[in-house]
């Protein structure tokens, strides 16, 4: 399928404008992620319709902490990635170059989803920049049936595929790696500079979406304090101390097999860092039953919506977000969104 996002040039070639690496393409030339070609002087999208992976997750495995706790969400992804992560879990198809999968129609994503009784669909297990235009017309359909969309994103879009994506994204949780440090990122993830996601986040917070920021924190090349620091700085400055930031444990994977699991006193340093920064949302993940898991009340302390790994026991916290105990408003959603468009009768997208 033709793509959406690029720009045609001189001699039949093209820039795709999906991700920052907007990648200048020859004829018969495929982008970085292996999946955009430029094919004859217009770019395709190779894996439109092609989902390499779906299956059902509780929205916490996203994560997505402040929206629908405790939903289940249709998850999907296709093969290849803007990105070279070396520990990438699942770089059996984020990594591969050729197109794999099982022929799916947006309309049959979107039935499977209801059928199943998912409170949504997320776009996730490689970065769904580069699959935006098949995401698009998934999202857009799922919208006009009242599912939430959320992508699950490395942050690297351009404000083209923001804007592009906004018409049908609820939510996108922005993963950083390594404390988000450009050492890290060009030796690990091969990738020049990090500092472009700090804008993905501005601008996906100005199109109305709601922002999650996670940050893998790697053992022993990707674990400085003073980079968390520096990281937490740059996120408030962009998005304000209310958006909620997850430090992640890191296990051994892919060509990182030689590094030790993420020490958990390490990813406490950095959630106790977080709160001294003024972050009032800090969370640590992929250590079930650590209290900071859970949601607490920035004003009154009490225990909102306590978590042990991917279950949520809502707790405290009203359907419109509020502290039962002090009335404070935390911005969680706690209600499904209404349709927001009409759609077609769910007998009429089989």
């Amino acid at each position: 399928m033709e793509a959406v996002l690029y720009e045609k040039q001189e001699g039949q070639r093209v820039v795709c404008t999906a991700c920052v690496r907007r990648c200048r393409l020859a004829p018969g030339q495929p982008g970085f992620c292996g999946i955009r070609v430029n094919s004859g002087g217009k770019l395709d999208l190779l894996t439109y319709s092609m989902p390499y992976s779906i299956q059902i997750d509780p929205i916490e495995k996203k994560p997505v902490l402040h929206m629908l706790p405790g939903s289940s969400i249709l998850s999907f992804g296709t093969t290849g990635c803007n990105f070279a992560c070396q520990y990438c879990q699942n770089y059996s198809m984020s990594q591969r170059k050729d197109v794999q999968g099982t022929h799916m129609e947006p309309r049959e994503i979107v039935r499977l989803a209801i059928e199943l009784g998912c409170n949504g669909i997320a776009y996730t297990y490689n970065e769904p920049t580069v699959f935006m235009e098949f995401a698009h017309d998934v999202g857009i359909l799922a919208k006009s049936k009242g599912l939430v969309n959320i992508f699950v994103t490395n942050g690297y879009e351009t404000p083209e595929a923001i804007e592009y994506a906004s018409s049908f994204l609820d939510s996108m949780t922005v993963d950083f790696k390594g404390n988000a440090s450009n050492a890290f990122y060009r030796k690990y993830i091969s990738v020049p500079s990090a500092e472009p996601i700090f804008d993905t986040i501005a601008n996906a917070i100005s199109q109305g979406i709601h922002v999650e920021v996670t940050d893998l924190v790697v053992p022993e090349v990707g674990d400085s304090i003073d980079d968390a620091r520096t990281m937490i700085r740059k996120v408030k400055a962009k998005a304000g101390t209310s958006i909620p930031i997850s430090f992640l444990r890191f296990h051994p994977d892919y060509k990182m097999m030689n590094l030790p699991s993420t020490p958990v006193s390490t990813l406490e340093k950095h959630y106790m860092l977080a709160k001294e920064e003024g972050m009032q949302y800090a969370y640590i993940g992929n250590v079930p039953g650590s209290p900071y898991e859970s949601t607490y009340c920035p004003s009154c302390g009490s225990l909102l919506i306590y978590r042990n790994g991917f279950n949520s026991d809502i707790r405290n916290i009203d359907e419109d977000g509020r502290c039962i105990k002090c009335g404070f408003s935390t911005g969680i959603v706690m209600k499904q969104p209404k349709k927001k468009a009409p759609g077609a009768p769910i007998t009429d997208i089989a």
